[in-house]
């Protein structure tokens, strides 16, 4: 029981670290829009968190895989599949030449890895909470031998009859 609380405190701190990976990079993206950056910071500043994100949704999914919690490996895969084929076609870094021409895919694409990632958060956070209300509450084996095993009150082994009004 202590294992499945361990691992949805380490889901908890990674998919909070991805969402705010993907929320960083829509400000960025933001920020370029409203050219407040200018593309060679913004392209930067995204492609050093590209591959970090990458390494941490596929080490949650294997994670997921690992640990046979086979819903939340099922909602994980697709995005996972999708990272492994951009790494792989070597489609995965923004071009400083060509961030303007697809500002507007880059943006979309976050908005639905940020929705992806806010969904998989709450799933986790709500996994979280059941594992420690569960990791809190006594097995009732344990507690029907605390209670068999306990002798009734008697005062005058406990040496409080001062306590009682006779």
């Amino acid at each position: 029981m202590a294992w499945d609380l361990f691992l949805w405190i380490v889901s908890f701190f990674v998919s909070l670290a991805l969402v705010a990976s993907v929320f960083y990079q829509v400000i960025c993206l933001t920020d370029l829009e409203a050219d407040y950056l200018n593309p060679f910071e913004t392209s930067t500043r995204i492609n050093r968190l590209v591959i970090p994100e990458f390494i941490l949704q596929g080490s949650l999914c294997l994670l997921f895989l690992l640990t046979w919690h086979w819903v939340f490996f099922l909602v994980a895969v697709p995005v996972t599949v999708y990272h492994a084929m951009l790494y792989k076609e070597r489609r995965y870094l923004i071009d400083v030449t060509e961030v303007f021409r697809g500002i507007s895919f880059e943006k979309k694409l976050r908005y639905t890895k940020l929705g992806f990632y806010v969904f998989l958060f709450i799933m986790v956070v709500f996994s979280d909470q059941i594992a420690t209300q569960e990791g809190l509450r006594p097995n009732p084996r344990e507690l029907s031998s605390l209670i068999t095993s306990q002798t009734p009150y008697d005062p005058i082994r406990t040496g409080s009859d001062h306590l009682t009004n006779r």
